[in-house]
């Protein structure tokens, strides 16, 4: 017997099945807000139904009415008619993850790098948003390390991977028992996109199972944490989140006047990324009086690793404010000496 969900997106599917899942997801959680936790719960769900979930997946789905290849509901989904026969194209759909309008005071957390985490500073930005009363809580990439999967030279008497994924497990269960009912948003990093690389490499065969997958390893699903990936920019409001290495090595920071100037001229819009450690913030006004901000926030790992203990890093995260109308204010803050600042 299917569940309450999944007959409302069945029911949806067979009228419009036309749509792209993001956008058929979107129309899905607007007229059945009570029965999902955000979009991305129903976009899943509709993934699940159209068998774009990995071979497992598909081979329990006994209704096969709407099982297609992403491609093929792509191509019917844009009414590419393909009129000069042009061959097959992989171009994949990619649009912005939107954070639930009920998201906000958002708490911010990036570059925390488990097993390296810094437990002084990840518990003054657990105290932080408690006393902030925070209603979301996005993990900005690069929560786990994933040292053991690193192209580069590893030290073996470091943790292996399994470990890494268990201290990880810990970690999100101490947020959860702290911020009780609060929905976490884990988007993956470029480290966490470490695993999927080890993947491709060592075991191409296991790739879009869905018992190899970043949420099934961590629990996501007793945990109330929602996967972010494939790159995918995070709305909250008018304010873009990022982990930075979206622009690739040329536009994460590195160099310039601080990572924020960089992160400006990379977007042109109002952004906030992690990825280099480091709090910083530029702002410049347009010619028609419209404020354009981006800040880098700071990392809740060591500050001195064995492979770049001189650096410019400091510990950080941002809480973030979104009133009804997309309008949003951000305390990019710093942690110095135990204090949050």
């Amino acid at each position: 017997m299917k569940s309450v969900k999944g007959q409302i997106v069945l029911k949806f599917l067979d009228h419009w099945s036309h749509l792209p899942s993001l956008s058929l997801a979107k129309l899905i959680y607007k007229n059945n807000k009570s029965a999902f936790i955000d979009v991305e719960n129903v976009r899943s769900l509709v993934r699940y139904y159209r068998g774009q979930k990995g071979d497992a997946d598909r081979q329990k789905v006994k209704d096969k009415e709407h099982v297609t290849t992403e491609k093929a509901q792509q191509a019917k989904a844009l009414g590419v008619a393909n009129p000069f026969g042009l061959p097959e194209s992989d171009e994949a759909e990619w649009e912005p993850f939107i954070l639930p309008k009920a998201a906000t005071r958002i708490l911010l957390l990036s570059d925390i790098h488990v097993p390296y985490h810094n437990i002084e500073a990840v518990s003054k930005a657990i105290e932080y948003g408690k006393q902030q009363k925070v209603n979301a809580i996005v993990f900005n990439g690069d929560t786990v390390d994933c040292y053991a999967l690193s192209r580069y030279e590893s030290d073996p008497r470091k943790r292996r991977f399994g470990e890494e994924l268990e201290a990880t497990r810990q970690l999100l269960q101490v947020f959860r028992k702290e911020f009780d009912g609060v929905p976490f948003y884990f988007k993956l990093g470029n480290h966490e996109e470490r695993f999927e690389a080890y993947l491709r490499t060592k075991a191409p065969e296991l790739i879009g199972t869905s018992d190899f997958t970043m949420d099934q390893l961590l629990r996501f699903e007793d945990l109330g944490c929602t996967l972010i990936q494939d790159k995918r920019v995070i709305k909250a409001g008018k304010l873009s989140i990022m982990h930075g290495h979206e622009f690739g090595k040329s536009g994460s920071g590195s160099g310039a006047v601080n990572p924020a100037h960089t992160y400006y001229n990379r977007a042109k819009v109002s952004v906030i990324c992690g990825h280099n450690h480091q709090t910083s913030e530029h702002s410049e006004r347009s010619l028609d009086g419209k404020v354009v901000t981006a800040w880098s926030t700071g990392c809740l790992s060591e500050l001195h690793p064995e492979f770049l203990p001189v650096n410019k890093w400091n510990h950080g995260f941002a809480i973030i404010r979104v009133d009804g109308n997309g309008d949003f204010e951000v305390d990019n803050l710093r942690i110095i000496k135990g204090k949050v600042r």
